[in-house]
């Protein structure tokens, strides 16, 4: 790839880009405004971007709507549901605290961004908190927002990604049972592991 044609620094991205737009800035605060906090409420599912010593990772989270919990107008609760231990987010946030969050609402296009830092709490009265039928999370990241704003629209207008007459058959892509044969050599993965699939997703919700 040709290297004369990189901006590498940001007064060349400046004058490619012009200004940003006087409501782009307007609309991002220190905090969860009540207007802000409804968005919060009605979210299903977030984004949780981390960095680390090993690299950077985004990790999907979700649950029912308003799953990730206002402590108050400068901290998030977010449980830790079963996974697949992997911990990457978790390890990223000891080494680096600073977090962030990009909040879906299945049916707006408008998208909600929150940066600021984590810590990793496994205080007994915070994880009976968000008890799931007798079952408590691993732990609760306490967020202590920082930035808070609204995406607008376009990115999720141009995907059309609430129009169900462009959703894609789980079927027409690779199973996770062949991806994993594949990169294991047969170790893992096949046509057991996508059998049981259903059955143990199930089992290890909370």
């Amino acid at each position: 790839m040709p290297t004369d044609h990189v901006i590498r620094d940001e007064a060349a991205l400046a004058a490619l880009y012009g200004a940003p737009v006087p409501a782009s800035i307007a609309k991002e605060v220190d905090h969860l405004h009540p207007l802000y906090q409804e968005f919060v409420r009605a979210a299903p599912f977030v984004a949780l971007a981390t960095s680390g010593r090993d690299g950077l990772d985004v990790s999907p989270r979700g649950d029912g709507p308003g799953f990730v919990a206002i402590g108050d107008p400068h901290t998030l609760l977010l449980p830790d549901r079963p996974g697949n231990n992997r911990i990457d987010s978790l390890r990223n946030i000891l080494a680096d605290s600073r977090v962030a969050l990009l909040f879906l609402i299945p049916g707006v296009n408008e998208t909600l961004r929150v940066n600021g830092r984590a810590e990793i709490s496994v205080d007994p009265d915070l994880l009976a908190r968000f008890e799931v039928g007798g079952k408590p999370p691993r732990s609760v990241l306490v967020v202590r927002v920082e930035t808070v704003f609204f995406q607008c629209a376009r990115a999720l207008m141009r995907a059309s990604l609430w129009d169900a007459s462009r959703h894609v058959a789980r079927t027409a892509l690779p199973s996770n049972g062949t991806i994993l044969a594949a990169l294991s050599a047969g170790r893992v993965g096949g046509e057991e592991y996508d059998r049981s699939a259903p059955a143990r997703l199930a089992k290890g919700l909370y």
